[in-house]
């Protein structure tokens, strides 16, 4: 069945972007997608990029590192971008405000304003994590109108990721 509709709706490709503040855990889920297990990482400077293939779509997922000197630079990955997944980790309550400053200004982008926002909330196994309702009430989520927005808010690490079927 999966082979007859490949061959009728053909092989899509959607350019994904993954941003957030650096050690959020971008690269580490990124590398779980497209390998299936974890991987050491070091902080990313500049971007990541691979395919990770779901049923018969081709996501190009671009990792882009969150250093604050990098975040500027996170504008010039905009153009064609279908897809934003933004990380958060659960865990550094000093920077959620900053997370979610960075969050709006990128959702807020005219460049930005078609993209479906999927927000992932990292690190929840760790001890002093923020439960999903205090993510979605400091990064403002319930604020965001008129956007395609998904929360993965209730897993507990990157084991249990799951693509949405909306695509």
């Amino acid at each position: 069945m999966g082979k007859v509709l490949a061959k009728i709706f053909g092989n899509k490709e959607m350019r994904i972007l993954m941003l957030g503040l650096d050690a959020a855990g971008k690269t580490t889920i990124l590398y779980k997608l497209k390998l299936g297990q974890s991987v050491t990482t070091i902080p990313t400077v500049g971007f990541n990029v691979e395919t990770v293939t779901y049923k018969n779509v081709k996501f190009n997922v671009w990792d882009v590192g969150g250093q604050d000197k990098i975040r500027p630079l996170w504008r010039h990955y905009y153009t064609g971008t279908q897809g934003l997944i933004f990380v958060v980790d659960c865990a550094d309550r000093d920077r959620i405000d900053e997370a979610r400053q960075e969050l709006h200004r990128i959702i807020n982008d005219r460049e930005m304003k078609e993209t479906i926002i999927l927000i992932f909330a990292n690190k929840q196994d760790l001890a002093d994590a923020m439960k999903p309702h205090e993510i979605q009430e400091k990064l403002g989520l319930t604020r965001i109108r008129d956007r395609n927005c998904f929360e993965d808010l209730e897993k507990q690490n990157v084991a249990e990721i799951g693509w949405k079927n909306t695509i």
